[in-house]
């Protein structure tokens, strides 16, 4: 298996666009000198659930997110952290980067991933009693086939047919071979998943408003949700794994701003947060109260070159850039001495890391860079350039600002509120450089939504024939080896054309009070609810 082969796999992360995963303004270094429990691995799928104890029913989690739900409906591009609460997943990820069956029974193909059968349990039932069964799956899958906007539609779109073999088994032929094709049964709704199922009765009594009432056949139902305050589903007397849920009650609450969220856990407001932040971890890490849910993951924080025009469609110009960028100086100045370093698009710990690629990643060496400008220069090129990031990167534009003027590089900056961020900046393409956190837990589709032509977080516009090949060869393939030696060149290659500059590894994480067990999750910060549980009386 892969995972004997490493420690932990990524997580599948947040979205690509929101750029806003480094450090909240106003943050300062920690003292190097001070005793510290340094950002590690820890928990990253979970605590040990056999290990915790017997445990309690009853009593009621509150949790802190740092953005309000925009949509329940699994066709809408959003990051949800209470999607598997209602709705539980046909099949789920596992640390080596394949999927299992989860609220499904079974998934498997007799040709070499040409034809899948999806297997379902019996009496399985959405919580208004419609029966999960095969017509439920058509219904749902056929959504993200008809909506073109749906996170989920590019891998709907590999299906030639789909048809329910008897009620619990439905077959898919897809166009082509996908040895991959359970991972996007797996996926959280922010990457987009056919494995969210939602009753067609609901459906069709809400039509294209299901995303604000939603029904599954998770282990909590959908009580009440009052934007931007919180968000509350009790247990669902139904599930369909007995004695669970163990909890009553859910009740998230939005928490956008970072001091505010990380004090309603320090005082007791809420039992557990979803972290984005460098700062909240450092502080948990270092507080006995609290305990730390964390991988450091594939991908992760780095700047998008804009390869359809100059400076960067010049190779010399993104070389320089990541040369004159000094990342021991932004690990002191904006991450606590504690910066996460990346150099290539998996985790070291991935089998489909290869050190090959980061022996290809550029050193910081500002002499070089000058001389990489000094030829773009005289070849007739301007290096001059502007970054547009959020209001929320402030202090790295500024950072990044006099890294390049030290290089003789004039950098001009543009902030954007988030949603202009989003529109005017990283979905139009209209940047020079730009920044942004993808994390993934799964190379497919993660590697190929940012580095393959046309991918749907590949911003920047890179193309290589080579690497969609590669990709091509990787998605396909059901040979664990020869899947494994695709990753690895892709990231060589990458690193090789410098497709973008890495600058850490995420810090998505959930920090919870110790009272807190049960926890299955993906490194993404997404969970699964029904083994949760709390060492504490009843509310």
């Amino acid at each position: 298996m892969r995972w004997q082969r490493r420690r932990v796999r990524l997580v599948g992360a947040i979205v690509a666009i929101l750029g806003i995963v480094m450090v909240a303004s106003g943050c300062g270094a920690a003292d190097p000198a001070a005793t510290r429990a340094d950002i590690r691995s820890i928990n990253a799928w979970g605590g040990d659930i056999a290990g915790e104890g017997a445990p309690k029913h009853g009593g009621t989690l509150r949790l802190g997110m740092d953005r309000e739900i925009v949509s329940f409906d699994p066709t809408v591009q959003n990051a949800n952290m209470a999607t598997f609460a209602v709705y539980d997943s046909l099949m789920k990820l596992t640390p080596d980067g394949s999927a299992k069956p989860y609220l499904a029974k079974s998934m498997d193909s007799p040709d070499g991933g040409l034809t899948w059968r999806l297997g379902l349990r019996p009496d399985v039932k959405f919580s208004d009693g419609t029966p999960l069964d095969a017509d439920a799956v058509l219904v749902n899958v056929q959504r993200h086939i008809d909506k073109t906007a749906s996170p989920a539609h590019p891998y709907a779109e590999q299906i030639a047919s789909m048809r329910a073999v008897d009620p619990l088994t439905v077959e898919f032929t897809l166009k082509s071979p996908l040895g991959s094709f359970p991972v996007v049964f797996a996926q959280s709704i922010t990457y987009g998943t056919l494995g969210v199922i939602i009753s067609p009765a609901a459906l069709q009594q809400y039509g294209d408003d299901i995303g604000r009432h939603p029904v599954g056949a998770g282990p909590f139902r959908f009580v009440e949700w009052i934007p931007d305050s919180r968000l509350v589903l009790e247990r669902n007397p139904n599930y369909w794994q007995p004695d669970q849920p163990y909890l009553d009650q859910l009740e998230f609450r939005p928490l956008p701003d970072t001091e505010s969220r990380y004090a309603s856990i320090q005082n007791g407001d809420v039992d557990l947060i979803f972290a984005a932040y460098n700062q909240e971890l450092v502080r948990a890490f270092e507080d006995p109260a609290l305990s730390v849910y964390y991988g450091p993951g594939n991908a992760g924080e780095y700047l998008y070159f804009n390869f359809a025009r100059a400076p960067f469609d010049d190779r010399r110009m993104r070389e320089a850039v990541v040369r004159a960028l000094d990342m021991k100086a932004l690990s002191a100045s904006l991450y606590n001495n504690q910066l996460v370093t990346a150099t290539s698009l998996f985790d070291t710990d991935s089998p489909d890391h290869t050190e090959a690629a980061s022996q290809e990643w550029p050193t910081y060496d500002p002499e070089r860079a000058k001389q990489l400008i000094a030829e773009y220069r005289a070849s007739g090129g301007n290096p001059d350039f502007t970054l547009k990031t959020t209001t929320a990167r402030t202090q790295f534009g500024e950072f990044l600002q006099a890294q390049m003027a030290a290089v003789g590089i004039t950098v001009k900056l543009q902030f954007y509120d988030l949603a202009q961020y989003s529109s005017q900046v990283v979905q139009s393409g209209d940047f020079d450089l730009t920044t942004t956190v993808s994390a993934f837990d799964a190379p497919f589709p993660g590697a190929s939504r940012l580095v393959q032509t046309g991918g749907n977080t590949n911003y920047g516009k890179y193309s290589n024939p080579e690497v969609d090949k590669l990709l091509a060869t990787a998605a396909s393939t059901s040979d664990e080896a020869e899947r494994t030696k695709a990753y690895q060149q892709v990231e060589l290659q990458v690193n090789r054309d410098l497709v973008a500059c890495w600058l850490s590894r995420s810090y998505l994480a959930t920090i919870a009070k110790p009272q807190v067990k049960g926890i299955d999750r993906y490194t993404s910060r997404d969970m699964f609810y029904a083994t949760v549980w709390l060492d504490r009386p009843a509310q």
